[in-house]
């Protein structure tokens, strides 16, 4: 009997990755083959050079001087301890509890 049933789920989970490897009758399997049907326009040196002068000015966004926006209006000491009462009350919020 525990035979008979490890044989019937080897063989459905055959027929349903059967069911997932299905592809177009060109054989494009998960659209693998998208890249053939793009036709480029620039030759490799341009975009190269596109590239090269981009660079400078990659992922540089505005700079936030965090410090010079925030003005305190108490000493650190005090801060620190009310945020150790407060984790002592459970006032803060922990790991997935939050």
């Amino acid at each position: 009997m525990q035979n008979a049933r490890i044989l019937a789920i080897a063989a459905l989970s055959a027929f349903a990755t059967l069911g997932a490897q299905a592809a177009e009758l060109n054989g494009n399997l998960y659209g693998t083959d998208f890249e053939a049907k793009v036709q480029s326009v620039r030759n490799r040196t341009d975009v190269r050079a596109e590239g090269q002068r981009a660079l400078p000015q990659f992922a540089r966004g505005p700079v936030a001087d965090h410090a010079a926006a925030a003005a305190s209006t108490q000493e650190r000491p005090a801060v620190r301890n009310e945020g150790a009462v407060a984790a002592r009350a459970h006032r803060i919020a922990l790991g997935e509890l939050s």
